[in-house]
């Protein structure tokens, strides 16, 4: 819907005043703004037709008005302005990102918990779907007579380990076996081109009993499958102070939305099959019934694109959308400018 400029200006006003305060804005305070340049009648009738239309929606308790998931998604689609950082976030974001570590789901976390510091709001993550990461290495360690390590590492840098516990004993012999045909299968392939039983290939050319191949192959799948869907939330204390909370209903609903991941989970892994890097979901439009109150922003956390996974912010519909994509997009810029420096590894 298309909309004058002096409408867009009073929907951005509302919008930009409602975030800030958690008040109804009404047309007296709308006034204060040099750059309406309109009368008080003016902004009253404008204001009436935005609710007409709905994009406003009006309170019982006062005359203000507030944005209506509509005014919301009009805003971000065709308003926002996307906010600066501050010297001293920019130098926080660069400190916390510029840490040594050891892998990129290590460096996920650290972004996750870095956009929940300097946005104040809750963050979540979900590990990569990997299925075109490539397979670099596969390692099996002989732990004991009856006891092996297996480790798999894909081109992310994402490692996955498992202790195999056998019914009876295995040899090094054994373990150098499986060592040389996983490798000779496995290595260079995306998990996607994994799409046969690893049993027809392994039971043809192993002289090790049946009975260790199927452990050693269950196992291995269970790897494989792992390599996605890890969440981590961070900052789910941070809506203790909104006041959207104050309402014991929505701060229920919002606590069985952090404890039901797969709600938040399920969107989010939605967003690997766009091409967006940043997606907005204002109330009702993830089409969860459990978010209807609340809005999710996530980007698609990419690395020479390569998918390492998807972090997203979660709060009120009155989310500060300007400062959370602002942030998002400087953190995505700065972790792929150090990718490309071979910083963060140690």
């Amino acid at each position: 819907m298309k909309l004058d400029e002096r409408k867009k200006k009073i929907l951005g006003a509302i919008v930009d005043e409602y975030i800030q305060t958690a008040e109804p804005v009404s047309s007296g305070s709308l006034l204060e703004k040099d750059y309406l340049n309109c009368s008080s009648a003016t902004i009253r009738n404008d204001m009436a037709e935005l609710e007409k239309i709905g994009f406003l929606e009006k309170t019982h308790t006062s005359s203000g008005r507030i944005p209506s998931q509509k005014g919301y998604r009009y805003y971000v689609d065709e308003l926002l302005r996307e906010d600066t950082l501050s010297r001293a976030e920019i130098a926080y974001i660069k400190e916390k990102l510029e840490q040594k570590v050891n892998d990129l789901e290590e460096l996920t976390k650290i972004a996750t918990s870095t956009l929940s510091e300097v946005t104040h709001y809750t963050t979540v993550a979900i590990g990569p779907q990997v299925n075109k990461h490539v397979i670099v290495d596969i390692k099996f360690i002989l732990l004991g007579a009856r006891l092996m390590m297996a480790v798999v590492l894909t081109d992310s840098g994402i490692i996955r380990e498992s202790i195999i516990k056998f019914d009876e004993n295995i040899t090094q012999e054994q373990i150098d076996d499986l060592g040389v045909i996983f490798k000779n299968k496995l290595l260079g392939k995306s998990l996607d081109e994994i799409n046969i039983p690893i049993e027809e290939f392994i039971t043809a050319e192993m002289k090790t009993g049946i009975e260790i191949i199927k452990k050693i192959i269950k196992e291995i799948n269970k790897l494989l499958k792992e390599t996605g869907g890890k969440m981590y939330l961070e900052g789910t204390n941070k809506v203790v102070d909104m006041p959207e909370f104050q309402n014991t209903d929505i701060a229920k609903e919002f606590l069985n939305v952090l404890n039901n991941k797969k709600v938040v989970s399920d969107v989010m892994n939605t967003d690997s099959e766009i091409e967006q890097d940043i997606n907005v979901y204002i109330g009702a439009e993830s089409e969860k019934e459990e978010l209807k109150n609340f809005s999710l922003i996530t980007f698609n956390h990419l690395i020479e694109g390569k998918d390492i996974g998807t972090i997203g912010i979660i709060g009120p519909t009155r989310m500060d959308y300007s400062k959370v994509i602002a942030v998002m997009k400087y953190i995505s810029k700065k972790l792929n400018d150090d990718f490309k420096k071979g910083k963060n590894y140690s």
